[in-house]
Order: C-alpha cells, then structure tokens, then sequence
C-alpha cells in the first residue's frame, strides 16, 4: 500500500482487519484525505476537521481510524463493544451511509445502526441492549434520546470514543447547528468526560470558523486536513433567454376552459422558462444529469414539462423531482432512479440533493438562475466528474426580463445575469461564503432549557445556566439576560418552579414537549398532505389556496383535486389534465459582499466571456452599457426620474443594516439589492444624515429595531423578551459594525 509518492505510513496505523479489508476491496493506494487523517484521528488527543471535494473519500478518511481505534480498544481489554456516534443532517444521507459503511462492518463483527425516525423500534431497541457498534444519527432522534432517556445515557454510551459530523457546513449557522452544539456538550457533561469529535465537510469558506463550531472555546485545538487532491476540470456554458408572457392569456385560458377545451401546460407557460425546459430536454436526454432550479414550485414547473415532453416523444420518463415536501417514499424512488444504471435518469432538485448521499455517474450539472451562494453552487458542481477521466460540467440558465421603458434603470444591469457570473468567477477563483456563525439561536436556547429539564425531571436554574452558557453554546447570554428569559417562559407558563426552586415545565411548557415536533429546532408551516388513492404523495403548506377542482403540478405529474377535508387537513387529489405549480413560500439566502463586488468587476469589464453564449454575452453587453452610461465607475448615485439610487456593491447584511440606520432617521429607503433607492433624497441630504448618524454613538440592535415588526423568524423567537428578540435579529441578519465602517471609511466622504 503506496501513497503517491512514498511508502504510506497511515496504512501501517490501521488494525489488521482493516488493512485486509482494504486489500479486498482492491485500493492500490490511500486518498490524500484519509491519508493525512488516520494519523490525528487514531491518536484522538484533539478533534479533527476533514475538508476535502466531493468524492475524495471523507467517509472513510474518519471510519478506517475510529473503526480501526475501537478494534484495539476491545483488543486491549478496555470493554467488549466500542462506540461511534455520527451525526448528520439528512435522513437519506443516513441510509446511504449505512449501507456503505455496513459493507465495511459487516467482515469486523461491528453494528452499524441507523437511528431517525423512519428506522423501526425494534433495531434501536437492539442498539440500546448490546450498546455497541457506530451508531448514524439525526440532531432530532439524539435530542429525543437525551430527554427521553435521562440519566439512563451515561450507561447507553459508557464506551463512546468517537463522535463525527457528517456535512459540517450544513450545521453551522442554523438552529439546528446550536441545537447540535448544545446536545454534544449534554452528551460529555452526562458522560463526565472529553470525547473526541471528528467533523467532515466538503465546503467550507472559512476553516477557522468550522473548528471553532465544532467545539467552541477551542477551535484553535483542533486539527484540520484539508485534502490536497487536484479536483476534475471543470467545463462551463451559461444560456441566456429573455422571457415572455405565455402563449395564452388568462383570459383566453378562461374562454377555453369554459368552451370546455383542454388548455396545454404549454399554453400556459411563460416563452422563457418554456424554452429552456426543450433545451433541457434537448441536452439530457439518454444520460444522468441534476438540474436545480432554486425553487420547489420551479422543481415541479420544470419536473412536469420535461415529463411532458418524454410522454410526447413516447420515452418512458427520465425526469424526477426532489424537494422536500415530497413524500418519503417519492425521494427514495427518484434516488433509486438515478442509482441504478440500467436507464437514463435525472433529477429536478431543490438544495436537498447537494449533501452527500450517492447518486450514482452524474454527467453534469443544469444550474437555472444564480445559486442562493457561491457555496451551493460548489456543492452541487461536487456531484459531477467523480469518475476518473471525467470533467465537472456546469450547464447554466440565464432567464431575463425584456425591459420596460419605464422600468428603473437598475433592472438595466441584468442583476440575475451579473450575480451569476460573479459567482461563477468566484468558484473560479475557489472563493466561497465564510459561514455565518455568529447568530445567537435564542428560539433554540428556549428549546435546550426546555430538553434540559426533561432529561433530569428538573433543575436548578444555576445548573441549566452552568450546562447551556457557560460550557455550552449560549455564551453571548448574560446571567441577567438569562434570568429575564426564565421570568418570561415563567409568565408564559412555560416553566414553573417547585417550592424548592428547581424549574420544570409549567402547563403549556408540557403541551409542548409533548408534541412529537418538540424535538426539532426549526419550525415547519402547517401543511395538508396530498393524497392520491391512498398514497401519500407529500404535503402542501396551508398558505397556498386550494380548492375542489383545480388543478395542479406536483411530484412531477399533473392532478385535479378531488376534495379538500380540512378536519384531517388532507387533500385528495386524482390524475388530470393541467395544473400550476403551487406557491410553498421560502426566501433567498443573503447576498455576500464579496459577491456584490466581484459583480461590480463583472460590470466594469469590456471583454466577453468565453463561457457565456452569444445571448448571455448580449445581455452583458447590454448591461455594461449602461453601466458606462450611468458612470457607475465613478459615482454612487443616480437620479432616476425622482428616484435617487445608491450603488454600494455590499452585502445585505451591511446593506439591510444602513437601511434600517437611515429609517430609524426618517429617510425612505428600500434595500433592493444591486441598490439602495431612496425617494425625496438628494445626495447632498443623505450624506448630511450620514455624517450625523456618524457623530452620535453606534445605536444598540434593541434601540435601532425598537419599532420593527416580524422579528420573530425562528421557532420560538416570539416567546423572547424585546431586547433579546432584537439582538438574536441582529445577530442572524445585520451587520451594525460593517455598516458604521462602511458609512464611516466610504459613504461619509464626498
């Protein structure tokens, strides 16, 4: 066993089963990833980060050392069944771990058992009765483990050496990446002991950060591999089309409808989105591809006409939705749809297929507008060219409005278009989002006091503020502000207090956990579950109308709904003719400030880009005109018709922060990203503002959105006091300190 340039070291760590195993298997050589990995993980004295691309072998990188570490363990005598607890953020990533992994176990008499809550009671029933083997976990069915099982925990993971994240990035961040924190810091404080963490991660901007999540207080500790395998070519052509209306009108929709003649999903579909569904169809056909739309109701707008046009040209279907209102059961097939290799198969997916579960040859990639981040867009480039030989190829879709006379001279700029390339010049450049790991998570922090309780059957509010802020993940909580968030959840009827002053659940704080969505750290609207002749097609949100005979898409496939029972809230639906795609809500991801000024670059540029078509090249063109035009190379501002608009090519953060700064001094501003646009403004007014708001001390988050509305966005955020609520906004989506930098080095000057 040779690395690629001397003889392989790590190899020599492995245990002896393992090595076989490897032999078996026919590897000739270790990857750069598990190569560098084995030695730091084997040695478990500090966590380890694996950062390396898609497919270079993060899964065994971590399990060849912890599973080869927990043999000598048993080996040495120091317990018969070690542990391994891995945590990961789908379900689906579950189950293909498990089956890969349970290859490799299945020679050294080790367990692998999948733990969320499709997997039968009966095989985590075994799991708890011999308490060994690597156990593939969920945050949620490991929160429901800790509070349902008490004090019982220490015992179940006596033998625990290792405990590994799986898609790091996908944690940090969120609710569930606190939640997740928080629950591995329970973990060791019920165990009274270290346990060493290992994270894996195919996209992180920013190293340092992901370290410091992974255990905080001591990311510097931690050692990081990060693989230095040359990733596959990468090939690269961006459409672009400029969109119209349907070929009918509504009302001529109407007219056949009641005439009693079928209206096409073609009739109905704008030009743009239409043409580039038969590009689509065009191109793919006879191969595996995944195409991303950004949006579940484009999944199933593109899903159905693709379809379509496979009906049409008599071709069984070759084209299969992903999303994550689907139903269970209607994932997995299109998953084993693209596994098996017996026929053409792609995917019309939402983010839900950029983590890690294997798919299977991808040839290529079909990205239609710019990704939410230059993250995603990385990711998803990692599901193609795995095979040796073979390029990562990024087909992209640029969609664009024909302009309006009277439209505002910023939709000139070709935003969509100009992001896009931006983030393709990024990626080129191997740049992408630093995580936001700053956000205080209070909706989650309720949530842990709550699970904290119920695991002990009470505690003293020293002992949950000891174990959540000192040593756990709320460390921005002061004891005062902690204290008040008890005297409110108490008021509430949250929490109470017996007479000996230990806090337990007050009447509603009972309601609620025991609800089984109690575990879950982020909220999910109310839904109707869609039903065709009893099986379960997926889930609707209630916000999207719905009434008996309309019709509408969904996984891929056309229905007219039968009836609406809102009692059992479940909507029942049979095959049909036509349909739209019904609204399920969500909300782009946040511009970074690198991205807006790569595009600002993008913009000041002359030459067209060789990976662009002649009508994307076009619209940029188009674009730079009026960039020229407008003398954005020099100035910030222009007077459109009344309107003044500010190009400061920063952030949303930064941007929504200046925004609500210049509001809270009564200037209308709109953030509406390429721009600020401000009416009734002259730029000798707003720097007059500017410089005022510069004179006086920075205003705190709580006094600066002491009058905003709709700061409740996490799932228990509207149980916290108003200065809190304020900061745990601020904390998620502004940027007070970049924004008074900005204002103070750049707009402040004349």
């Amino acid at each position: 066993m040779r690395d690629s340039s001397s003889e392989s070291t790590s190899f020599d760590l492995l245990h002896p089963m393992i090595q076989r195993w490897i032999w078996a298997a026919g590897w000739t050589e270790l990857r750069d990833a598990q190569e560098r990995a084995i030695p730091p993980i084997m040695a478990a004295q500090n966590d380890v980060i694996v950062a390396a691309a898609t497919a270079a072998g993060k899964t065994e990188a971590a399990f060849l050392p912890i599973l080869s570490r927990m043999l000598a363990c048993e080996a040495r005598g120091e317990g018969a069944g070690r542990i391994a607890l891995c945590v990961s953020p789908l379900k689906a990533l579950i189950n293909d771990q498990w089956d890969r992994l349970s290859r490799l176990c299945e020679s050294l008499d080790i367990p692998v058992i999948p733990w969320h809550g499709d997997v039968a009671a009966h095989r985590k029933q075994q799991f708890a009765r011999k308490r060994a083997g690597v156990v593939l976990i969920t945050p949620e069915s490991l929160e429901a483990m800790l509070y349902n099982r008490g004090s019982g925990v220490s015992a179940l993971f006596e033998r625990l050496d290792y405990v590994g994240i799986d898609e790091l990035h996908a944690f940090i961040g969120s609710e569930r990446g606190k939640q997740l924190q928080s629950l591995l810091a329970r973990l060791e404080t019920a165990l009274r002991r270290r346990v060493p963490r290992v994270g894996l991660s195919a996209t992180l901007g920013d190293v340092r950060i992901a370290a410091e999540f992974l255990r905080p207080g001591e990311g510097a500790k931690a050692t990081i591999v990060e693989s230095r395998d040359a990733s596959a070519t990468l090939k690269i052509l961006v459409k672009g089309y400029l969109d119209g209306p349907p070929r009918l009108s509504d009302e001529q929709v109407q007219a056949m409808a009641d005439a009693g003649r079928q209206v096409t999903l073609e009739d109905i579909t704008p030009t743009g989105m239409l043409s580039i569904a038969r590009d689509l169809y065009r191109n793919l056909c006879g191969s595996n591809h995944l195409i991303f739309p950004n949006s579940r109701q484009k999944v199933e707008q593109y899903t159905t006409l693709l379809r379509m046009m496979c009906e049409r040209d008599g071709r069984a279907p070759e084209f299969w939705p992903h999303h994550g209102n689907l139903s269970r059961d209607l994932r997995e097939e299109t998953e084993r749809a693209l596994k098996q290799t017996e026929r053409p198969a792609s995917a019309v997916a939402t983010s839900t297929l950029e983590l890690g579960v294997d798919l299977g040859p991808v040839v290529s990639v079909a990205q239609i507008g710019p990704a939410p981040a230059v993250a995603n867009l990385r990711q998803r480039l990692g599901r193609t060219g795995r095979r040796k030989g073979t390029s990562s190829i990024l087909r992209g879709y640029a969609l664009e409005q024909v302009l309006d006379p009277r439209a505002p001279v910023s939709e000139g700029l070709r935003e969509a278009l100009v992001q896009f390339v931006a983030q393709i010049e990024l990626l080129l450049q191997r740049w992408v989002e630093p995580p936001r790991a700053g956000g205080l998570h209070l909706s989650t922090l309720i949530q842990q006091i709550l699970s904290v309780i119920g695991q002990y059957g009470g505690v003293m509010a020293s002992q949950v503020w000891q174990l959540l802020c000192v040593k756990g993940p709320f460390r921005a909580v002061s004891q005062e502000d902690f204290g008040g968030l008890l005297r409110v959840l108490g008021k509430h009827q949250i929490l109470a207090q017996d007479s000996g002053g230990t806090l337990v659940h007050g009447p509603k704080g009972e309601a609620i956990t025991g609800h089984y969505s109690f575990y879950a750290a982020f909220s999910s609207p109310e839904e109707y579950r869609l039903m065709a002749h009893q099986k379960v097609l997926g889930s609707l949100p209630v916000t999207a109308p719905l009434a008996p005979g309309d019709f509408l898409l969904f996984a891929g496939r056309r229905w007219k709904i039968e009836e609406v029972d809102a009692n059992q809230r479940i909507v029942h639906v049979l095959a049909g003719a036509g349909g739209k795609a019904p609204s399920f809500g969500g909300s782009p991801g946040l511009v970074h400030t690198r991205v807006r000024q790569e595009m600002y670059k993008v913009l000041s540029g002359a030459e067209p880009l060789a990976y662009l078509d002649d009508a994307a090249n076009k619209l940029l063109m188009d674009a730079r005109r009026i960039f020229r035009r407008l003398e954005l190379g020099r100035t910030r501002y222009v007077d459109d018709a009344g309107t003044l608009r500010v190009f400061i090519w920063q952030g949303d953060e930064v941007q929504n922060t200046i925004a609500l700064l210049l509001r809270f001094f009564d200037v209308a501003v709109v953030n509406e990203g390429i721009c600020l646009s401000f009416e009734d403004c002259t730029p000798q007014t707003l720097l007059g503002t500017i410089r005022d708001i510069l004179s006086r001390a920075p205003l705190p988050p709580e006094v600066l959105l002491a009058g905003a509305q709709n700061l409740a966005v996490e799932k228990w955020d509207a149980l916290l006091p108003s200065p809190l609520l304020q900061r745990n906004y601020a904390s998620l989506f502004l940027d007070i300190e970049g924004a008074y930098a900005f204002m103070r080095e750049t707009l402040a000057q004349p």
